[in-house]
């Protein structure tokens, strides 16, 4: 029972791309939705972008960062080995259309979920600029994947390692002041998420970003994922994640992320002590 392992890749320090057998996920799996996954009986569910999806073969890719107890148990998984419950696909995918010029800001492991986002753009006449941002050259993956999928791709680093020195905002603004940006989409930390719509609200350019708050269950009833978008309370697994940047009360969200974050090293340290006989 259970998702079969097909492929693992170590992309980067921590982070890792799988490949899984979910016939029914990738049926109908679209540009920005995602699944929720269990690595155990008893563990947690946790969300992961859709990264690509092979329909003809069923195949499923998600990328992760192996960071806290249960993505780090879903790492000791390895070729062969199953996932014991995968759900999606979930949430509304993002709105494809041709809006004429788009540009993709990719933070982090964000990149993974802007590949299927900026492909379709591009199969609908889209021109599609695409910017990736890590801090250093070690943490930029899937350079091949993206240049295909975009008309032109742009790599930023903090230290300067690799591609432009600085940050994916300094990019976007000079693409801004050189052509007419219709449509700007943000995957990827929060503060890049915020920066990215501060620079595009003076223009009026149509901002979105893909948001990953606290989720447990995806379906709206827990309630954990909740954020305020023009002053109305919305929940990302079922109203986004996709929802207009210029709206979203980032503060609000970031707060709770880190009061989450908190009881997250928390709960880790205790798993780490029950596991190495400790109390």
């Amino acid at each position: 029972m259970g998702y079969k392992i097909i492929s693992k890749t170590l992309l980067c320090p921590n982070q890792y791309e799988l490949q899984v057998e979910a016939p029914f996920v990738t049926r109908n799996a679209k540009a920005g939705q995602f699944i929720i996954f269990r690595v155990e009986e008893e563990g947690e569910r946790v969300p992961l972008t859709i990264a690509d999806v092979d329909r003809e073969n069923g195949i499923l890719t998600v990328v992760f960062m192996a960071v806290g107890y249960t993505t780090k148990k879903l790492a000791e998984l390895n070729v062969g080995d199953s996932i014991l419950d995968l759900v999606g696909p979930l949430g509304k995918p993002t709105e494809i259309k041709n809006y004429g010029t788009v540009v993709c800001v990719a933070g982090g492991y964000g990149a993974a979920p802007c590949y299927l986002i900026s492909k379709a753009f591009k199969e609908a006449g889209n021109k599609v600029y695409m910017i990736m941002g890590a801090r250093n050259k070690d943490l930029i993956f899937w350079q091949d994947k993206m240049k295909k999928a975009s008309t032109e791709l742009f790599i930023t680093t903090d230290d300067g390692s690799l591609g432009i020195k600085g940050f994916g905002t300094q990019v976007l603004g000079e693409l801004m002041e050189k052509e007419k940006i219709d449509y700007v989409i943000a995957v990827g930390p929060m503060p890049m998420m915020r920066a990215v719509a501060e620079l595009t609200r003076g223009k009026g350019i149509k901002t979105e970003a893909s948001m990953n708050p606290i989720m447990i269950d995806g379906t709206g009833m827990c309630g954990a994922c909740r954020l305020t978008v023009g002053g109305e309370v919305k929940f990302a697994c079922v109203d986004g994640p996709d929802f207009d940047a210029h709206k979203i009360d980032f503060d609000e969200v970031i707060n709770r992320s880190k009061v989450y974050k908190e009881q997250e090293k928390r709960r880790d340290e205790n798993c780490n002590l029950l596991k190495s006989g400790e109390k």
